[in-house]
């Protein structure tokens, strides 16, 4: 099982930022979509955004205008720009493919935002 690796989750305050970085395994990474998921404790994971092999973002509603998705093709890594972050986005977020491979899935980095 190859695993994806996350980092850059943290303890901030509500409004403040924090920038989540993944790096894939080339496999994953060449498969073309990757995407970000969050789980919330008692609540299912759930996708926060993907970005396509061109670069094409797709947001869910709650994070629009305050979530960006990118991607390093030279680097092969995926980014997650949070800014305005909410109490509710407190999660433990997990890059993966697009849609999500059961190979793929890491140990996630959490986010935890005090209000």
């Amino acid at each position: 099982q190859v695993q994806l690796v996350e980092s850059g989750g943290g303890l901030v305050q509500a409004g403040g930022s924090l920038r989540l970085s993944c790096a894939p395994s080339t496999r994953a990474y060449a498969s073309g979509s990757m995407g970000w998921f969050r789980q919330a404790p008692g609540k299912e994971r759930d996708v926060v955004a993907s970005i396509n092999w061109n670069g094409r973002t797709d947001y869910v509603d709650s994070v629009k205008g305050r979530f960006t998705i990118s991607r390093d093709n030279a680097k092969k890594t995926v980014y997650l720009q949070m800014n305005s972050l909410r109490p509710e986005d407190a999660a433990v977020y997990c890059c993966n493919t697009s849609p999500p491979s059961d190979q793929y899935w890491g140990q996630g980095t959490q986010v935890t935002v005090s209000s």
